[in-house]
């Protein structure tokens, strides 16, 4: 069966980055007349007459926002404004210049960071409005929020159609593995492998250990992406997960063993956790996509090892 994004021309904010590059993958092997990429040389989307501009010469049938400003919990307590406004500027000037340019769907990736701080686990989306963000990602996590709001509003007084998914923490090959603004993974793997190369006897972690995540390798959360652009014309949030948690310190044990890393691994806990817990309920993401994801911890995990050993930073 021809997919629904076949012969339309895609816009992919964020297209050459580390989630976008499979979503354009994946798109022209659907058949897309054409993906386009805007890169911050060319438009800043966070510029509302720069987001016209690129309306104006490119006139999509179909965009994907992917772009964001984001970081792990260190990134995030040092911009907390920055964050709000990139993220929120984004939403709000691609949102609207898709209503005003006639495009026929706009499809938005939110965050678990929305969440509240002490959501039940597995997290449900219709517990998405029950309480505050964890504080650390509490602008980034609003920011992203905001936008379903936006989305909703403008489905109602516009008839704009829409698709809203919340992707848990993602990695994979060609992450972002730079120390300072990295996620959870990323800095494990580049830590414990500079460690092993440089024979020290340690690590350092942040925090106590104790917190516990879900992880989805940026392959399936692609494919979860491209779905919901092909079946989703309302802004129902859809969580994007495994329905799997583990704790940051039975990871961190995980990765030191695929790295070959054998040394003390040393808490730092006057460093924050985080949210306690992240784990998601996807039964909506089956029901409604007929998604589930396909690959293992275990297996991404080594799959993104051995890309960075073959791409150290």
């Amino acid at each position: 069966m021809n997919s629904p994004l076949r012969g339309k021309r895609i816009l992919i904010t964020g297209g050459a980055g580390f989630l976008g590059r499979v979503v354009c993958e994946r798109v022209q092997g659907l058949g897309a007349a054409e993906v386009l990429v805007p890169r911050k040389s060319q438009f800043d989307l966070t510029h509302e007459l720069d987001v016209a501009r690129m309306y104006e010469q490119w006139r999509p049938n179909i965009v994907m926002h992917l772009a964001a400003e984001v970081g792990g919990i260190g990134a995030n307590r040092a911009n907390p404004g920055r964050y709000f406004y990139a993220n929120m500027a984004m939403a709000l000037h691609l949102i609207d210049g898709a209503r005003q340019y006639g495009v026929e769907k706009f499809v938005q990736t939110g965050t678990v960071c929305a969440y509240p701080k002490f959501s039940p686990v597995p997290m449900c989306e219709s517990d998405l409005w029950n309480g505050y963000p964890e504080e650390t990602n509490a602008p980034y996590g609003v920011a992203k929020k905001a936008a379903l709001v936006m989305l909703e509003a403008y489905q109602q007084q516009y008839g704009l159609k829409s698709a809203f998914v919340l992707p848990v923490n993602l990695y994979g090959p060609h992450d972002n593995f730079n120390l300072d603004t990295s996620h959870v993974i990323p800095a494990l793997i580049r830590k414990c492998i500079e460690a092993q190369s440089a024979s020290r006897d340690h690590i350092v972690c942040w925090g106590t250990g104790t917190a516990s995540r879900e992880f989805l390798f940026v392959d399936d959360a692609a494919d979860g992406l491209v779905r919901a652009a092909e079946v989703m014309d309302v802004p129902e949030p859809i969580n994007l997960g495994t329905g799997s948690e583990i704790t940051i310190k039975h990871l961190v044990e995980r990765i030191a063993c695929l790295c070959d890393f054998k040394g003390d691994i040393r808490w730092d806990g006057s460093k924050p956790d985080g949210q306690p817990r992240r784990c998601l309920d996807t039964q909506r993401a089956e029901n409604r996509l007929g998604w589930r994801a396909k690959v293992d911890l275990k297996d991404g995990l080594r799959r993104t090892i051995d890309w960075y050993r073959a791409n150290p930073s």
